[in-house]
């Protein structure tokens, strides 16, 4: 028999022993929160647009609140998924724990490239979105410094900048989890190797890379894990309020990817994973060479245990290259996405890179 109504559920619970009661009830609460519970809020830090570039928009994080921290932060992400993990919820959002401590928090965000973007280059990101974005925090905040955070590959993007850019008055830069050494970047170097992965083939059919199939890449690194593991979670924990408003932020965001601009991919595969070139000092943007031994602005490299996508050694190798006098390299217990929200990110990271700020901002 099979029992779809509520009233038909409570003559179940009278016919079944107690200890299965609770299974039960765990069953239909599984079934509300993956068919009938309405999306989570996500990014809720107030914030004003004060800049836009195409797709782009440039946010400003509680412009209101008084500023203690004179050197304002650019916050740079990864050309995939969208930024607001930096901002997930209230009480799990990296953005609002800087700003309630006086910091002036400034996000770079890309938005959702439509088919028209599928030609946009790295190089355009570097050269002709990043040093706007820098200005213009630089004039709202009305600092003579600035301070960058890179997460994931916005970390790398942060990285080609600053080495082209050396004159700039970068005083602090955050690297988050970003990969600069990708000669063993685990399993991504073999799918990617160009003896079976045709690269070129890959762009000029689809244009841009669908958010779907880089979903899939990443989740296949462990593919028991991630594709049922948060289900086996949820179904383990649905009697847990916090635990499944936590789980639903975090599949909203995992399930709200945006594709990879076509011409960006076939760089990003095939000069970093296929040819590691910005290690070597090999790339090359817009004919300008990329030397990360011109990046001498304070560095705080911050790596996760955990993480199977940008994997430590790739982030660690980038201390013996950067000319830094003040460099700090951090290995943190978490994973490539909790080390920005979760219990390890609000024990870890967030105090980690204010404290770190606050002494590099006097």
């Amino acid at each position: 028999m099979v029992y779809t109504s509520t009233k038909s559920l409570e003559t179940l619970m009278e016919t079944v022993p107690e200890d299965c009661q609770k299974d039960i009830k765990r069953f239909k609460r599984v079934m509300d929160v993956l068919t009938k519970e309405p999306e989570p809020k996500v990014g809720q830090t107030p914030k004003e647009v004060i800049w836009t570039k195409n797709k782009a928009k440039l946010y400003r994080y509680q412009p209101a609140k008084k500023k203690t921290n004179k050197v304002p932060i650019l916050m740079i992400y990864a050309l995939i998924n969208k930024p607001y993990i930096l901002d997930l919820a209230p009480g799990s959002s990296l953005i609002e724990y800087l700003t309630d401590k006086g910091h002036d928090v400034y996000l770079l965000d890309w938005g959702t490239p439509g088919y028209e973007d599928r030609h946009m280059k790295l190089d355009d990101y570097v050269l002709d979105y990043i040093p706007r974005a820098v200005k213009k925090v630089l004039r709202t905040s009305e600092a003579k410094e600035i301070s960058l955070l890179g997460y994931c590959i916005g970390g790398t993007l942060t990285a080609i900048f600053s080495a082209l850019h050396p004159n700039l008055p970068i005083r602090n830069t955050i690297f988050l989890t970003s990969p600069f050494d990708f000669e063993d970047a685990g399993l991504f170097t073999n799918w990617v190797d160009e003896r079976y992965f045709n690269l070129d083939l890959m762009v000029d059919t689809f244009g841009n890379i669908p958010a779907e199939t880089i979903d899939f890449g990443n989740k296949l690194l462990k593919p028991l894990v991630n594709y049922f593991g948060p289900y086996v979670a949820l179904a383990d924990r649905a009697d847990n309020d916090k635990f499944v408003k936590n789980w639903t932020l975090m599949q909203k965001w995992v399930g709200d990817g945006v594709p990879f601009p076509g011409e960006a991919y076939r760089q990003w595969i095939g000069e970093f994973y296929q040819k590691n070139k910005l290690i070597k000092d090999e790339l090359y943007i817009r004919g300008q060479q990329v030397e990360l031994k011109n990046i001498k602005a304070n560095v705080l490299n911050i790596a996760a245990d955990r993480d199977h996508i940008a994997i430590p050694e790739q982030t660690e190798r980038l201390m013996d290259k950067i000319s830094s006098k003040d460099k700090t390299f951090k290995l943190i217990p978490a994973g490539h996405v909790s080390v920005t929200v979760g219990r390890s990110a609000v024990k870890h990271t967030y105090p980690l890179i204010e404290e770190w700020l606050t002494d590099h901002s006097k």
